[in-house]
């Protein structure tokens, strides 16, 4: 008898154009409520991350992904289907959020219960009209929420709008996926958007399109155009913005290989994004980042006792795995953080640890009187860094040859903040980019107020508040505390 990987390319031409990176998992996409063109598309989408996608059920299947199907469905549609073999159990019958949240991981996800087609539960509708604030820092947004289909779409025509210089398309459509990010149940009829900000006829017209057919042919086109995929290739290179992206394609650069024909242009900080990119533009996942911070707290308690470091970015808000890893450190006393960093990344350094760092030095004088200019980079002293991260005995997943096997090349940022300053510099480090846009957007427009990650600044009072914590930043702002969980807008 073949092995299982085996017989699932044997079984399945659609599998084999691509290289099948977890043998474990076979799927199969039920297509009576998903459609012929949206199955084909999340078929795509499948192969390309390395999933076996069958174009069949058949004994095989591990995972059977349905939308919009309740339980009782799910279960009438596999018993008209033949019974496995002896020994073999029947696949998991899954909603279509464990299939989303898989591509999104670029792995599988552990089926957790909401996954499972179990219980049939009466699906809830928005009440019509439905109001919301206008601002994505009055309101919480939960990292995993029932439109993701809806505002991924709407994100890559943001992203799109980035590339091409577009502030005023890229805000519109990041405020639009906001609000639906934010929506207590799934959006089912287009009725449903009335009256909720930010949802202008673009994105309306995007949303219609997907709730009728299950794709949308603009958001294809943008993903399949040779520009939007270069710019992206080119913006994950560690170093490379949108416009150094934007000035490679225009010179007829399309591919890594172009770019390393022209190295000898780069700066050292794109060079060692470039030669350490496979590692670099693969997830980092939560382990990694709770083992960098180990042996940061390490190197910090070494050179400053009672000094603290704080996982901050998306991993504080509650995700699985990020591009990049970013520590805030701080000391109880004021002003015994001064020439910290050094010391840190000296240790480390010792230890073998650091491929690459950049270190910023803090300006003279006080850089939190940025605040009244409305800056949202901030002037801490920091490092911005690639470290080499030692793999598990484990290796890597089968499929998937890594340069390195022993070791891999992680982005990590380290930000060294006074202690009067540290709940705003975690509140801005913290994230999303989007809520911390709205928030000083909000200070702004709604308080007169300048927030950034130094401080809170009222121009005309000329004074600064002061926040022991960052709950004491949102009471400031007359706002209501939103743990970071709660700030995936």
């Amino acid at each position: 008898m073949l092995p299982r990987r085996r017989q699932a390319r044997v079984g399945t031409p659609c599998a084999v154009s691509s290289v099948v990176r977890f043998p474990g998992v076979a799927i199969y996409l039920a297509e009576p409520r998903m459609g012929r063109s949206r199955r084909a598309f999340l078929t795509r989408l499948a192969l390309s991350k390395g999933f076996c996608v069958l174009d069949a059920y058949s004994s095989e299947v591990t995972h059977v992904v349905m939308e919009q199907t309740s339980a009782e469905e799910a279960v009438r549609w596999q018993d008209s289907r033949p019974a496995p073999p002896p020994g073999c159990t029947r696949p998991a019958l899954l909603d279509i959020s464990w299939f989303t949240e898989s591509m999104a991981a670029g792995q599988p996800v552990p089926v957790e219960r909401r996954h499972c087609l179990q219980v049939a539960v009466p699906r809830e509708v928005l009440p019509n009209p439905i109001w919301m604030p206008l601002y994505a820092c009055q309101r919480p947004t939960p990292l995993t929420h029932h439109n993701t289909r809806l505002s991924e779409a709407l994100e890559v025509l943001a992203e799109a709008a980035g590339f091409d210089g577009s502030e005023g398309r890229l805000l519109s459509f990041c405020r639009a996926a906001s609000t639906l990010k934010a929506l207590p149940c799934p959006v089912t009829a287009l009725s449903q958007l009335q009256g909720l900000p930010h949802l202008g006829e673009h994105s309306c017209r995007v949303v219609q399109e997907l709730l009728e057919h299950g794709v949308c042919e603009e958001v294809e086109r943008v993903q399949r155009s040779e520009r939007y995929q270069s710019m992206k290739l080119f913006t994950r290179i560690f170093g490379v913005g949108v416009r150094t992206a934007d000035q490679w394609y225009r010179e007829g650069l399309r591919t890594l290989d172009d770019v390393w024909t022209q190295v000898q242009r780069l700066t050292q900080q794109q060079k060692a994004g470039l030669q350490h990119y496979q590692d670099l533009s693969a997830p980092v996942q939560r382990p990694d980042a709770e083992a960098l911070r180990q042996v940061v707290a390490e190197a910090v308690g070494r050179a400053l006792p009672r000094a603290t470091v704080t996982l901050a970015g998306g991993f504080r808000r509650g995700k699985l795995q990020g591009h990049d890893v970013d520590f805030l450190i701080t000391h109880p006393e004021e002003g015994q953080e001064a020439g910290l960093l050094p010391r840190v990344m000296g240790y480390l350094e010792q230890q073998g640890l650091v491929l690459y760092q950049q270190h910023q030095r803090r300006p003279s004088g006080d850089p939190v009187h940025q605040a009244p200019k409305g800056r949202s980079m901030d002037t801490f002293e920091r490092s911005f860094c690639i470290f080499r991260l030692p793999r598990p005995p484990r290796a890597t997943e089968e499929g998937t040859p890594s340069p390195h096997p022993s070791w891999k090349a992680v982005r990590v940022d380290l930000v060294v903040t006074p202690i009067s300053q540290f709940p705003f510099a975690l509140l801005g480090w913290t994230g999303s980019k989007h809520f911390e846009r709205e928030l000083r957007r909000f200070s702004r427009k709604e308080r007169g107020l300048w927030l950034n990650s130094h401080g809170l600044f009222d121009p005309e009072q000329e004074t600064f508040f002061q926040a022991a914590a960052e709950e004491d930043v949102f009471k400031h702002l007359g706002l209501a505390y939103l743990p970071p969980e709660q700030r995936n807008a």
